[in-house]
């Protein structure tokens, strides 16, 4: 296929798609705000299940929910009528996807789930489908036409139960209150969870502490930067921090002068450094580097010098 119909096909696909699910914004309805409202009042899980294409988007619906706040759990709709039933507890709610509604497990298995008393909830295209007569709310999945060239392969249809998913997660994170660091609780190893929990403490608890006294001498300061690796060293009166000396300025006094051997810390390095509080997160030190354009952050702790922050230190936890 020639290049031109190629993009031409992969538009004409995402243009039905978005079409569909632009119609989606009608279809949410006051059944859609019941289902919402009985997740949210449950003392339960929330059981997600399905056959085929829809039993995949099932499992990412139960990801999603997991991650935001509302206990999921996915069942396959096969597998439920031959043992997996028992996943099912008094208090659950299950959600039912499937695009026609009257596929022979679903028919199967709806009874069951209604015998259990449980609260049923019906993903579907077809609203007058066995299984959306039989839900106790409907969640309307109606496309026109799936993106397929033949009408056949579910394209569009599941990208309608996936974005009804997510309204339904979008919806309870919200009236749970789900907050940025609850989310980072769910997602610890991540970037993403990293930049909500990791703080300026837990780099500089592993780091070097490179100081020097404003006293202390070029061969003493240069000796300081170059063991601790960290391309700077601060200049500590007491326990305050007067001043920061990096390896840039070492550079910049070699080049203005022939004799640096009575120079004292002191006399190059730069007063009143970027500080960052110990307790503070670490992508607030990226923030401040990127601000300054510098490589190196300088910690404190109850106004006490506390470590350093390098740039590599960011990207090695993958803050960047």
């Amino acid at each position: 296929m020639e290049q031109d119909k190629i993009i031409a096909l992969a538009k004409s696909t995402i243009s039905t798609q978005a079409k569909s699910i632009g119609v989606l914004e009608s279809l949410v309805d006051e059944s859609f705000a019941g289902a919402v409202n009985e997740i949210y009042h449950s003392r339960g899980r929330v059981v997600i299940t399905g056959i085929g294409k829809s039993a995949i988007i099932a499992t990412k619906i139960v990801a999603t929910m997991n991650s935001t706040g509302t206990p999921a759990i996915f069942m396959h709709a096969a597998d439920a009528i031959h043992g997996d039933l028992g996943t099912i507890l008094k208090d659950d709610i299950v959600i039912c996807i499937s695009k026609s509604g009257n596929t022979p497990e679903i028919k199967v298995l709806v009874p069951l789930i209604k015998n259990f008393k449980n609260k049923l909830i019906a993903i579907t295209g077809n609203k007058d489908s066995y299984l959306g007569k039989q839900a106790d709310f409907i969640l309307n999945a109606f496309v026109e036409k799936e993106a397929c060239p033949n009408n056949l392969a579910p394209t569009t249809s599941t990208t309608a139960q996936l974005v009804l998913g997510d309204a339904l997660a979008v919806c309870l994170l919200q009236m749970k209150g789900f907050s940025s660091q609850d989310f980072a609780k769910f997602h610890p190893g991540g970037a993403l969870g990293k930049t909500l929990y990791l703080k300026v403490a837990d780099i500089t608890i592993n780091n070097m502490k490179p100081q020097v006294s404003p006293s202390a001498s070029m061969q003493e300061v240069i000796v300081t930067i170059s063991q601790n690796m960290l391309g700077a060293t601060a200049v500590i009166d007491g326990h305050e921090v007067i001043g920061i000396i990096t390896d840039g300025d070492i550079r910049r006094m070699l080049s203005s002068t022939d004799d640096f051997t009575k120079l004292k810390a002191k006399d190059i390095m730069s007063k009143n450094p970027k500080l960052i509080e110990n307790k503070s997160l670490a992508v607030k030190a990226l923030e401040l580097m990127e601000t300054h354009d510098i490589s190196q952050v300088l910690a404190v702790e109850n106004n006490h010098y506390a470590g350093v922050v390098h740039l590599h230190n960011l990207i090695k936890e993958g803050i960047i």
